[in-house]
Protein backbone atom coordinates (compact mmCIF):
# COMPACT_ATOMS: atom_id res chain seq x y z
CA UNK A 1 0.00 0.00 0.00
CA UNK A 2 1.13 3.49 -0.84
CA UNK A 3 1.53 6.00 1.93
CA UNK A 4 -0.93 8.81 2.23
CA UNK A 5 0.56 12.12 1.08
CA UNK A 6 1.04 14.50 3.97
CA UNK A 7 -0.11 18.10 3.67
CA UNK A 8 2.62 20.63 3.15
CA UNK A 9 3.00 23.16 5.94
CA UNK A 10 3.39 26.62 4.51
CA UNK A 11 5.01 29.39 6.52
CA UNK A 12 3.04 32.61 6.07
CA UNK A 13 4.46 36.07 6.71
CA UNK A 14 2.35 37.93 9.31
CA UNK A 15 3.24 41.30 7.74
CA UNK A 16 2.22 40.83 4.10
CA UNK A 17 0.20 37.59 4.57
CA UNK A 18 2.00 35.89 1.67
CA UNK A 19 3.97 32.65 1.90
CA UNK A 20 7.52 33.42 3.03
CA UNK A 21 8.94 32.42 -0.39
CA UNK A 22 6.90 35.16 -2.05
CA UNK A 23 7.51 38.04 0.40
CA UNK A 24 10.00 39.64 -2.00
CA UNK A 25 7.18 40.10 -4.52
CA UNK A 26 4.84 41.61 -1.92
CA UNK A 27 4.01 45.28 -1.43
CA UNK A 28 6.28 45.92 1.56
CA UNK A 29 9.32 43.63 1.40
CA UNK A 30 11.40 46.08 3.48
CA UNK A 31 9.02 45.60 6.42
CA UNK A 32 9.13 41.81 5.99
CA UNK A 33 12.95 41.57 6.06
CA UNK A 34 13.41 41.52 9.87
CA UNK A 35 10.75 38.82 10.25
CA UNK A 36 12.28 36.76 7.43
CA UNK A 37 15.78 36.98 8.95
CA UNK A 38 14.46 35.63 12.26
CA UNK A 39 11.95 33.03 11.02
CA UNK A 40 13.03 31.93 7.51
CA UNK A 41 16.77 32.60 7.07
CA UNK A 42 17.23 29.59 4.76
CA UNK A 43 14.91 31.13 2.15
CA UNK A 44 16.82 34.41 1.90
CA UNK A 45 20.50 33.84 2.76
CA UNK A 46 21.48 37.16 1.14
CA UNK A 47 19.41 38.99 3.76
CA UNK A 48 21.64 37.55 6.47
CA UNK A 49 24.73 38.82 4.64
CA UNK A 50 23.19 42.27 4.25
CA UNK A 51 22.24 42.38 7.93
CA UNK A 52 25.77 41.32 8.95
CA UNK A 53 27.31 43.97 6.66
CA UNK A 54 25.02 46.68 8.09
CA UNK A 55 25.94 45.68 11.64
CA UNK A 56 29.64 45.75 10.73
CA UNK A 57 29.23 49.22 9.19
CA UNK A 58 27.42 50.48 12.31
CA UNK A 59 30.18 49.15 14.56
CA UNK A 60 32.92 50.69 12.40
CA UNK A 61 31.08 54.05 12.35
CA UNK A 62 30.75 53.95 16.14
CA UNK A 63 34.45 53.15 16.48
CA UNK A 64 35.39 55.99 14.14
CA UNK A 65 33.15 58.45 15.98
CA UNK A 66 34.88 57.51 19.24
CA UNK A 67 38.27 57.87 17.55
CA UNK A 68 39.34 54.24 17.40
CA UNK A 69 40.44 53.12 13.96
CA UNK A 70 39.74 49.64 12.67
CA UNK A 71 43.34 49.23 11.43
CA UNK A 72 46.04 47.53 13.51
CA UNK A 73 48.78 50.11 12.83
CA UNK A 74 47.87 52.26 15.81
CA UNK A 75 47.61 55.98 16.42
CA UNK A 76 50.28 56.99 13.88
CA UNK A 77 48.30 55.71 10.90
CA UNK A 78 44.91 56.79 12.25
CA UNK A 79 45.76 60.49 11.95
CA UNK A 80 46.26 60.39 8.15
CA UNK A 81 43.05 58.52 7.23
CA UNK A 82 41.11 60.84 9.54
CA UNK A 83 42.30 63.84 7.54
CA UNK A 84 41.32 62.33 4.19
CA UNK A 85 37.93 61.19 5.46
CA UNK A 86 37.10 64.70 6.71
CA UNK A 87 37.96 66.15 3.29
CA UNK A 88 35.81 63.49 1.61
CA UNK A 89 32.93 64.35 3.92
CA UNK A 90 33.17 67.97 2.80
CA UNK A 91 32.99 66.97 -0.89
CA UNK A 92 30.06 64.54 -0.53
CA UNK A 93 26.81 65.86 0.92
CA UNK A 94 24.41 63.36 2.42
CA UNK A 95 20.67 63.81 2.14
CA UNK A 96 18.18 62.43 4.68
CA UNK A 97 17.93 58.67 4.30
CA UNK A 98 21.64 58.30 3.59
CA UNK A 99 21.45 59.22 -0.09
CA UNK A 100 24.50 60.95 -1.47
CA UNK A 101 23.97 64.25 -3.25
CA UNK A 102 26.19 64.55 -6.28
CA UNK A 103 27.51 67.91 -7.38
CA UNK A 104 25.90 68.97 -10.62
CA UNK A 105 28.23 69.24 -13.57
CA UNK A 106 28.36 72.68 -15.08
CA UNK A 107 27.11 71.97 -18.56
CA UNK A 108 24.52 73.34 -20.94
CA UNK A 109 22.38 70.72 -22.67
CA UNK A 110 20.54 71.63 -25.88
CA UNK A 111 17.79 69.34 -27.11
CA UNK A 112 15.47 69.59 -30.11
CA UNK A 113 11.95 68.21 -29.60
CA UNK A 114 9.63 67.81 -32.60
CA UNK A 115 5.90 68.28 -32.08
CA UNK A 116 2.99 68.19 -34.55
CA UNK A 117 5.26 66.75 -37.27
CA UNK A 118 6.65 70.09 -38.49
CA UNK A 119 6.94 72.30 -35.43
CA UNK A 120 9.89 71.92 -33.12
CA UNK A 121 11.12 73.37 -29.85
CA UNK A 122 14.74 73.83 -28.79
CA UNK A 123 15.20 73.19 -25.07
CA UNK A 124 18.17 74.77 -23.28
CA UNK A 125 19.04 73.32 -19.85
CA UNK A 126 21.81 74.24 -17.43
CA UNK A 127 22.40 77.94 -18.08
CA UNK A 128 21.48 78.65 -14.45
CA UNK A 129 24.49 76.58 -13.28
CA UNK A 130 26.75 79.29 -14.71
CA UNK A 131 24.97 82.04 -12.75
CA UNK A 132 22.84 83.26 -15.65
CA UNK A 133 19.29 84.40 -14.94
CA UNK A 134 17.01 82.29 -17.08
CA UNK A 135 14.41 85.04 -17.50
CA UNK A 136 17.03 87.41 -18.93
CA UNK A 137 18.45 84.65 -21.12
CA UNK A 138 15.03 83.77 -22.53
CA UNK A 139 14.41 87.43 -23.44
CA UNK A 140 17.76 87.67 -25.22
CA UNK A 141 17.18 84.40 -27.08
CA UNK A 142 13.69 85.52 -28.13
CA UNK A 143 15.03 88.84 -29.47
CA UNK A 144 18.04 87.32 -31.24
CA UNK A 145 16.11 84.57 -33.06
CA UNK A 146 12.78 86.44 -33.37
CA UNK A 147 10.85 83.61 -31.74
CA UNK A 148 8.96 82.91 -28.57
CA UNK A 149 11.13 81.88 -25.65
CA UNK A 150 9.98 81.07 -22.14
CA UNK A 151 11.25 79.67 -18.86
CA UNK A 152 9.50 76.38 -18.07
CA UNK A 153 9.87 73.74 -15.38
CA UNK A 154 11.16 70.54 -16.93
CA UNK A 155 10.28 66.96 -16.04
CA UNK A 156 12.84 66.97 -13.19
CA UNK A 157 11.37 70.17 -11.68
CA UNK A 158 14.39 72.14 -12.87
CA UNK A 159 13.84 75.28 -14.89
CA UNK A 160 14.77 75.27 -18.55
CA UNK A 161 14.29 77.57 -21.52
CA UNK A 162 11.96 76.53 -24.34
CA UNK A 163 12.65 78.36 -27.62
CA UNK A 164 10.30 77.90 -30.55
CA UNK A 165 11.99 76.73 -33.73
CA UNK A 166 15.03 74.70 -34.70
CA UNK A 167 17.91 76.90 -33.61
CA UNK A 168 20.01 74.18 -31.97
CA UNK A 169 23.21 74.79 -33.94
CA UNK A 170 22.93 78.59 -34.12
CA UNK A 171 22.39 78.87 -30.38
CA UNK A 172 25.88 77.59 -29.44
CA UNK A 173 27.65 80.56 -30.97
CA UNK A 174 25.14 82.97 -29.43
CA UNK A 175 25.57 81.49 -25.94
CA UNK A 176 29.38 81.61 -26.05
CA UNK A 177 29.39 85.21 -27.35
CA UNK A 178 26.72 86.55 -24.99
CA UNK A 179 27.92 84.78 -21.85
CA UNK A 180 31.71 84.26 -21.86
CA UNK A 181 31.45 82.31 -18.58
CA UNK A 182 30.01 79.41 -20.60
CA UNK A 183 32.82 77.63 -22.49
CA UNK A 184 32.00 75.85 -25.73
CA UNK A 185 33.35 72.61 -24.23
CA UNK A 186 30.53 72.69 -21.64
CA UNK A 187 27.78 72.74 -24.28
CA UNK A 188 26.23 69.43 -25.35
CA UNK A 189 23.52 68.34 -27.76
CA UNK A 190 21.14 65.44 -27.23
CA UNK A 191 20.83 63.59 -30.53
CA UNK A 192 19.00 60.26 -30.76
CA UNK A 193 19.08 59.96 -26.96
CA UNK A 194 22.89 60.37 -26.80
CA UNK A 195 24.82 63.34 -25.43
CA UNK A 196 27.17 64.77 -28.05
CA UNK A 197 29.68 67.56 -27.44
CA UNK A 198 29.06 70.77 -29.39
CA UNK A 199 32.76 71.55 -29.82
Amino acid sequence: MAEKPQPVKVLYCPICSLPAEYCEFGPDFEKCKPWLINNAPELYPHLLKEADEKEAEKVSEQLQSVGISSGADGAASSAQPGDTSSSKQEEVKRLPGGKIKKKEKQEVVIEKVVRNRRKCITIVKGLDLFGIKLSDASKKLGKKFATGASVVKGPTDKEQIDVQGDIAYDIVEFITETWPAVPETAIFFIEDGKKVAAA
